[in-house]
């Protein structure tokens, strides 16, 4: 028997019995433990839903008496929802989907039972290896049918779609195409359920009242999310009770959560009916623009299943008291010179704020301020300062400035020395490290303002790819052109995380659509500067409006399923899909044992010798490089030996640099490997 020892069960079902005890049992009795246990308003719907469900599922299930057991709305914490049913049945798990009253099978039903079904064999500990059949029940269909081609052969068949009297044929099809031990339903139910949720999924949790424990691992290497999290509401506690003024550094690796830290504090503090409560703010226009927009649809939705009404943009105003960009929080409180309504503001990506000539010239074309010359950091802290008592958290990405006249993280320790120390300083100590910071600015401010260092306050491990963890490694180790220790990384991360290297658009986009499984999201990414590749399609020049882009459906046009509209760096920094095609173009060329950088300007290439400029290119491919979270493919173009402005040269070397790092490369259809 599959996993005879059990321990101490979790329990995240409404309902759950062996399958002879949920036959014997009175369908009122079982309804009324639904009903006890909801998370949400039960309304007459969903009440009606669930009784068809028990109709259904009493009858279909005569057959297999003593053969395993029943779990109704089965807790998805990752996706915000619960799975209607789940039966632990000889020796395979079945994930089912009801849709009482269909006549057939929506492409919605099919892409959310395989969610459900891939959640449970990524992120549930005793399902990882058994083989899960998912299965849509449209009550009023006729017969069986296969609702997907066959996927990957990971133990996660393609979802049978059924009727609500072919049920029992649909549980015995899917037992005949799978093969294993029986499992024990004592042991299943005791697994660990350990997700990484994208930064939108990890929104709406939170914001909806759950705790970041309750959405990510809870391995050893994630740990330090929850570490991390509670740091800093302990240090908004002691500020609050000492009225002090405290600014914090949170640190970390890419994807190893910033962000995330960053919205579960806010959300702990936005219960509180006092001026405590906190705003996330943000330079990143596409993150805030994606992640408002996200949870304005989710507070529609909850309110149109509740028969209430709510238009976007009234959700959206509430949104926006939680999340906010950050230049517009600067604006306002340049005209409003009073404290600002909340005493705790959380910065995301902090180092990108704008160095003072970028300020001054905003403010001076803004607000017509001739005499501005704070930087952006200087004036933020400013605004916090005519507080009795506030905290400010700086959350730092490393290396990943992008853009002209981002200050670093530098900016906010000189104006901390200079014009601010009686604030007291927490710092992680990998601020140096890894945020390439000038030494002799901590020590200068040791000299003046109480600064302590604390370890809590780094994020070490990425979470943002629960298949291959150091795949941030492996990108920063290429581009650094450290290959020893990048071929090293890409052997570690091949195991999981498969990367190909291709030449032909067309053949990895087939590549990318054979690899999603229900609404895994996928996309084209490419440089800002790939100006060059509008011969295969993929024109920059074309504003991607990154909220439909990241949030609409694979029927939209706009979506990033249509794999024709892609994204830079500008609108990704801070997202993620699953699966990603990244473009290369001759902006970033492999010459001489080095980097060559280039920009496009009129009808030729020009050389990029500013050192910072050249910094900001090679964080633009390191931002696309990271964004998927299952796996990517590499797309280096040809070039066109007749186009003096692609000819084969400016591409084959970077091919050639990746080829030899050990990426395989893509001549057909990856089936699994």
């Amino acid at each position: 028997m599959y996993g005879e020892d059990a321990v101490e069960r979790p329990i995240r079902w409404a309902y759950g019995a062996p399958v002879e005890d949920f036959l014997r049992a009175d369908p009122e009795a079982i309804l009324g433990g639904l009903v006890v246990r909801s998370w949400a308003d039960i309304t007459p719907l969903d009440r009606g839903a669930w009784v068809g469900q028990i109709s259904v599922l009493q009858r279909e299930l005569v057959e297999f008496s003593g053969r395993g057991s029943i779990y109704l709305e089965f807790d998805v914490p990752r996706l915000g929802r619960r799975i209607d049913t789940v039966v632990v049945l000889d020796h395979a798990l079945f994930v089912i989907e009801f849709k009482v009253g269909a006549v057939r099978f929506s492409r919605a039903a099919v892409d959310q039972v395989w969610d459900y079904a891939l959640d449970l064999k990524y992120f549930h500990s005793s399902s990882l290896d058994l083989p899960i059949v998912p299965v849509v029940v449209a009550t009023e269909a006729n017969g069986i049918a296969r609702l997907a081609h066959a996927g990957v052969a990971d133990g996660v068949l393609p979802p049978i779609g059924c009727s609500g009297s072919t049920l029992r044929e649909a549980l015995l099809l899917g037992l005949g195409e799978t093969s294993g031990l029986t499992i024990s339903a004592s042991w299943w139910e005791s697994g660990r359920y350990q997700p990484t949720p994208t930064i939108v999924e990890a929104a709406r949790v939170l914001y909806a009242g759950h705790g970041v424990t309750e959405i990510t691992r809870n391995d050893a290497g994630a740990e330090n999310l929850a570490v991390t999290s509670n740091r800093v509401s302990d240090l908004i506690r002691l500020a609050e009770l000492a009225q002090k003024k405290i600014i914090c550094f949170v640190t970390g690796v890419p994807g190893a959560g910033k962000t995330l830290v960053g919205l579960d504090v806010a959300t702990r503090q936005a219960g509180r009916a006092d001026r405590s409560h906190s705003v996330f703010l943000s330079g990143n226009g596409p993150l805030v623009a994606v992640l408002q927009a996200a949870l304005a649809r989710d507070e529609v939705r909850k309110r149109e299943l509740l028969g209430e009404r709510l238009t976007v943009r009234d959700a959206a105003r509430k949104v926006k008291t939680f999340i906010q960009n950050i230049h517009h929080f600067r604006d306002e409180y340049y005209r409003d010179r009073r404290p600002p309504i909340n005493n705790v503001v959380l910065f995301d990506e902090a180092q990108r704020a704008w160095d003072h000539k970028t300020t001054s010239v905003f403010m001076q074309a803004q607000h017509g301020d001739v005499d501005f010359r704070d930087s952006e950091p200087e004036f933020l802290i400013s605004c916090m300062d005519r507080h009795e008592w506030a905290v400010i958290v700086c959350l730092v990405g490393m290396g990943q400035e992008i853009n002209k006249g981002e200050a670093g993280i530098g900016a906010w320790l000189a104006a901390i020395k200079e014009r601010f120390p009686h604030w007291h300083v927490h710092v992680s100590p990998c601020l140096v490290n890894e945020s390439s910071l000038d030494t002799t600015l901590l020590s200068e401010l040791e000299s003046v303002a109480t600064v302590q260092y604390d370890p809590s306050l780094h994020l070490a491990s990425s979470v943002r790819s629960f298949r291959a963890d150091q795949v941030s490694s492996f990108v920063n180790d290429f581009l650094d052109l450290r290959l020893d220790e990048a071929r090293a990384a890409l052997k570690r991360i091949l195991v999981q995380y498969p990367v190909f290297l291709g030449r032909d658009l067309s053949l990895a986009k087939r590549w990318l659509r054979s690899k999603a499984r229900g609404s895994e999201r996928f996309g084209i990414v490419v440089s800002s500067g790939a100006q060059r590749l509008r011969p295969l399609g993929v024109d920059v020049r074309v504003k991607t409006d990154p909220v439909p882009w990241f949030l609409s459906d694979a029927e939209d046009v706009r979506s990033s399923y249509f794999l024709e509209d892609p994204a830079t760096e500008f609108q990704i920094q801070g997202l993620e899909l699953d699966w990603t095609c990244v473009v290369w173009d001759g902006d970033l060329r492999f010459e001489d044992d080095a980097w060559s950088f280039h920009k496009f300007q009129g009808s030729k290439w020009k050389r990029v010798v500013d050192e910072r400029r050249r910094r900001y290119l090679l964080n633009a491919y390191r931002v696309l490089l990271t964004r998927a979270r299952q796996g990517m493919v590499i797309v280096v173009p040809e070039g066109d030996s007749e186009d003096w402005t692609r000819p084969p040269r400016h591409y084959d070397a970077v091919f050639e640099l990746l080829l030899s790092l050990g990426i395989p490369e893509l001549s057909g259809i990856d089936r699994g490997e």
